[in-house]
């Protein structure tokens, strides 16, 4: 479901909290792709801190880039941080948003979008119509009356789908649980 162009590629900033206290800035841009790689680039970090004989051994993540939106805490565990990582790079920058929807859940996220996805349409009440026409024979002369527009607002206000926005033409459609 991700694209080439909206691939992403998670690297987080993690810096030696001993240094840091001890007013020198210490750390380390890191890639993001296993939990293992990302242990051991933290402790070659800590390893290189200029305060490394003084307790060098705590680490915070200070910046966060290519997750999409997604927010990062200064103390996320790695293996969350890698987990998140490995999600976004599977499903791109349509991921992060449907995360950070559903509040971060990674199996609510996934389910979002291999069950409720329903496609790209300019606005709810296209996807309205669409369905509509496709499950239903609408006799012609009543297919003046059908409301879409009502139809996707009341969907939409009942909580049986919901939308996200990445252009101003472009909603992605999902049915709720």
């Amino acid at each position: 479901m991700s694209s080439a162009a909206d691939r992403l590629s998670p690297r987080i900033y993690v810096a030696c909290l001993a240094a840091y206290n001890s007013g020198c800035l210490h750390g380390a841009w890191i890639d993001v792709e296993d939990e293992e790689a990302v242990a051991d680039a933290i402790t070659t970090m800590l390893t290189a801190s200029p305060v490394a004989g003084a307790g060098a051994e705590e680490f915070a993540i200070h910046d966060h880039d290519d997750f999409g939106g997604v927010n990062i805490g200064e103390h996320e565990h790695i293996s969350r941080v890698v987990e998140i990582a490995s999600f976004l790079r599977e499903r791109g920058q349509l991921g992060a948003l449907v995360l950070d929807h559903v509040g971060g859940n990674i199996d609510d996220a996934r389910e979002a979008l291999d069950d409720g996805y329903r496609g790209t349409y300019e606005n709810l009440a296209d996807y309205f119509q669409e369905l509509t026409e496709e499950t239903v024979e609408i006799p012609e002369p009543l297919r003046l009356y059908i409301d879409y527009e009502a139809m996707a607002r009341d969907a939409g206000l009942s909580g049986e789908v919901f939308t996200l926005r990445t252009s101003h033409d472009e909603i992605h459609v999902f049915w709720a649980r």
